[in-house]
């Protein structure tokens, strides 16, 4: 599987993570690696890295929901038609949101946005958490991708909370 991954930072303070566009790429590539679906040669991914505002307006138009999110997926096909496809789809991913929501987790922003491009990564390619089965299937993916990237669990004191 050879995917392109194009980004493009339109907003936000992101220049403070080092090797901002390796780590995006990265992650997204580990992700498509483990999704276990079927891509065609090239297919692309668009990641566009942007503010609270961008999100916000994003999230309003085509979900009905009001404020920025940290991260939304936008498939280009069904799962079934990827493997035809030229696209994957987009990402897009609001910097204060993301610097808030790491700082309120002690973590790194540079891990946290590896994280949610992960996660974004495998809603374009299927992946959903709706249920409690498929968030179970959807977290054990993500740990084990982002271990793989030496990014520890992001959901290791989500569930010593619960416990």
């Amino acid at each position: 599987m050879n995917a392109v991954v194009d980004i493009v930072v339109e907003a936000g303070d992101w220049s403070g993570i080092p090797d901002l566009e390796k780590r995006v790429e990265r992650a997204a590539l580990a992700a498509l690696a483990r999704a276990d679906v079927s891509l065609r040669q090239g297919a692309e991914l668009a990641v566009l890295l942007t503010d609270d505002a961008a999100l916000a307006d994003l999230n309003r138009r085509w979900r009905g929901k009001d404020g920025p999110t940290n991260v939304l997926s936008f498939p280009a096909a069904p799962p079934h038609a990827l493997a035809d496809s030229p696209a994957l789809g987009d990402l897009a991913l609001a910097y204060e949101t993301c610097a808030r929501e790491a700082g309120s987790q002690d973590k790194s922003l540079a891990d946290h946005l590896s994280h949610l491009v992960v996660h974004g990564t495998l809603h374009l390619v299927g992946h959903d958490h709706e249920t409690e089965t498929e968030a179970e299937a959807m977290e054990a993916l993500e740990r084990s991708i982002l271990a793989g990237l030496g990014i520890a669990d992001p959901y290791a004191e989500t569930q010593e909370m619960t416990s």
